[in-house]
């Protein structure tokens, strides 16, 4: 991928949202895409530190504001917060912060889902009030404020302060008024969020007014105060709406019990929330954490997961994979889920669909699985009109095959090698990431050189160098990019085992089981030599799998394959740490949870892999060990009650000569 052009590309993505989120009032994106693009555009800036310039989105806070308003400059930058999605990326943020200060509270608040604003009072009297804007420089709507009844004109003392909080909708109000702008045929507000923006930034306050705006405030940005606590005191003191669900906690694990609490809580308020915030309480650690271009160090977002949405389901489309499995899927009326439109989700297999009574003209929920991947639920049988069923296909939908029936009699199979659809999803895999990695070449990409012939199979690929004028004269096609993806496809030669492996899409063989057989066997020679019996005894390996090993090592295109690959300069043996042995550790499974003050994740889990262990995400009666460290959550009930070891900070000292710093390894 030619990278200048992939980060003009997020450039533009990022500003345009920007615009949208913080000038416009519209955003499109969900703060997650929005995140997802953020992080490349950093990745990129960091490999390439001399495209970044003073005005790149990385050293911007916000957006640019309107003319339509006065422009106030904050006294203090009015900084956006970095966001988390899961416990894990919660259990990281509290291990940056812990390595950096000590014993340290936490303030958690529910993360209000509406427009910040910043109110300056000067001699106790309320002069302005401004926007976000860009962070430094907002808007000044005090004609609008002064429509919020609850919001104090003046301060009990004559003090110069700035009071900073979020102006939202309720969800009466914002029901109410889309109600009436239906009557009147105008567009309605997507949420309270956008209605909320929308009036604020409205030139006629007497429009605001009907609007019923009310504000919560949480932040006073001054070095008057010792803790956060104090702060949201003096605003109480001086008659802020302060919320009344914010509470001090002193652990990790009190601060995941407040997101439970919260969670529980979030149908029952009459505002939206679409998180909690969690702030160090002591003013003093969090001058000590500092701030980045963008976020303060000191505190942090925990975003709500999605909510589903209902949509109606107008087709089902079968598709073809790389190993022939037919996957029927959903064609929906478009709708936005996690603010991105989705019009496409699987609906897996047959057996799905008939287990969700599902029907072309269903009314369906639909949500992103993992947030991602988008997922029809269930069905809304009372809404049933006119459906007409799914009739599972009798032949391939791409090359008229004949389907059969998989081994277990759940998925339908094109049984055609040279079946079109297979060998494009075939290469689209052996390029992969976890396989070969060869950047350049996606999934569009791969379909239209199929098409045209330029790549027909694996060893095609590495061919390409023949072709080069040729795939210059292509549209899209520039002499750089091709030098660049001509380099992947070098690149992708030295890639290990375990990829290669991957890459080669035998039935069944995940990431997981190619690198079990690669650090097992380190060359592909040693595996293809391998009696069924050998491959049995391997664990997790089974019989289901090691046939299908050992089919395929015997199958002569198969060899022919290798072969050829290894002639064209393929890295066929395994890269990685010959494996040690250990009692404690060799074929235990382990789970991490808490905040380790000596390792990160990624270090323990590469130091149990090296010896021959296997860590999972989750504890279950097969988890052997549970690795714990500080705050570590509802893991460690769940291991007392199924009765696993654990190992705390202090068996692993005890172990120092397995667990020495990962850079000794």
């Amino acid at each position: 991928m030619d990278y200048k052009k992939r980060y003009e590309e997020l450039l533009q993505i990022i500003l345009k949202a920007n615009k949208e989120y913080y000038t416009e009032d519209t955003p499109v994106l969900t703060d997650r895409e929005y995140d997802n693009y953020m992080s490349e555009f950093l990745k990129i800036e960091e490999l390439h530190p001399e495209l970044v310039t003073p005005d790149s989105p990385s050293q911007v806070i916000g957006g640019k504001t309107k003319s339509k308003f006065n422009k106030i400059r904050h006294a203090v930058p009015l900084m956006s917060l970095a966001d988390v999605f899961n416990e894990d990326e919660l259990i990281e943020w509290d291990k940056r912060v812990k390595k950096e200060i000590d014993n340290c509270t936490y303030v958690c608040e529910l993360k209000i889902d509406g427009l910040s604003i910043n109110l300056t009072y000067k001699r106790g009297k309320l002069v302005s009030a401004a926007t976000r804007g860009d962070g430094t420089v907002g808007e000044d709507v005090l004609d609008n404020i002064l429509t919020i009844k609850s919001i104090p004109r003046s301060l009990k003392n004559d003090d110069d302060v700035e009071i900073r909080g979020e102006v939202y909708m309720p969800i009466a109000s914002f029901n109410k008024l889309n109600e009436e702008r239906i009557k009147e045929n105008k567009p309605v507000f997507q949420n309270c969020r956008n209605a909320a923006a929308g009036s604020l930034r409205v030139l006629d306050s007497n429009i605001t007014k009907q609007r019923n705006l009310e504000a919560f405030f949480y932040h006073v940005p001054s070095q008057r105060f010792s803790t956060h606590e104090q702060a949201l005191d003096y605003l109480k003191e001086n008659n802020f709406n302060v919320n009344p669900n914010i509470k001090k906690v002193d652990s990790l694990n009190d601060v995941l019990k407040y997101i439970e609490h919260a969670t529980d809580l979030r149908d029952t308020l009459p505002y939206d929330i679409d998180g909690v915030v969690i702030k160090v309480n002591e003013v003093s650690k969090q001058n000590e954490l500092g701030v980045t271009a963008k976020y303060p160090k000191w505190a942090i977002a925990y975003k709500f997961p999605a909510e589903e949405v209902t949509t109606t389901l107008r087709d089902c489309i079968f598709t073809v994979g790389r190993t022939g499995q037919i996957t029927p899927n959903a064609v929906l009326d478009p709708v936005r889920v996690m603010g991105s439109t989705v019009r496409r989700a699987t609906l897996h297999n047959m057996d799905f669909i008939r287990e969700r009574d599902l029907q072309i003209g269903d009314i369906v929920v639909v949500r992103k699985a993992g947030d991602v991947i988008p997922e029809v639920v269930k069905n809304i049988p009372e809404r049933r009109k006119n459906t007409i069923p799914i009739e599972e296909i009798k032949t391939c939908p791409v090359c008229n095959s004949n389907l059969i029936k998989s081994s277990s009699e759940i998925d339908l199979i094109c049984p055609n090698d040279l079946c079109p659809a297979r060998n494009i999803n075939s290469l689209i895999h052996y390029t992969s990431r976890g396989a070969m990695n060869i950047i350049g070449l996606g999934e569009r990409i791969i379909e239209d050189f199929y098409n045209m012939k330029i790549i027909t199979d694996f060893t095609s690929i590495y061919k390409l160098n023949e072709r080069k004028e040729e795939l210059m004269e292509l549209e899209g096609f520039g002499s750089k990019s091709v030098e660049n993806l001509l380099q992947s496809i070098e690149n992708s030669k030295q890639r290990s085992l375990e990829n290669l492996l991957f890459g080669l899409g035998i039935k069944g063989i995940g990431s997981k089981t190619a690198k079990v057989l690669a650090k097992k066997f380190e060359t592909i020679d040693n595996l293809k030599i391998q009696e069924l019996s050998d491959l049995e005894v391997i664990e997790d390996i089974g019989p289901i799998l090691a046939k299908s090993i050992y089919d395929y090592f015997r199958d002569e295109g198969n060899i022919k394959l290798i072969e050829e690959l290894k002639d064209l300069g393929i890295n066929t043996s395994y890269l990685g740490e010959k494996e040690k042995n250990n009692d404690l550790i060799t074929n235990k499974k382990f789970v991490i949870t808490g905040t380790i003050s000596e390792y990160t994740r990624d270090e323990i889990k590469n130091i149990l892999e090296s010896y021959g262990g296997n860590v999972s995400t989750s504890v279950s009666k097969n988890t052997d060990v549970l690795i714990m460290g500080e705050s570590p959550g509802s893991k460690k009930e769940k291991a007392e009650k199924l009765k696993i070891t654990i190992w705390d900070e202090a068996k692993l000292k005890e172990m120092s000569d397995i667990f020495t710093k990962f850079e000794k390894n």
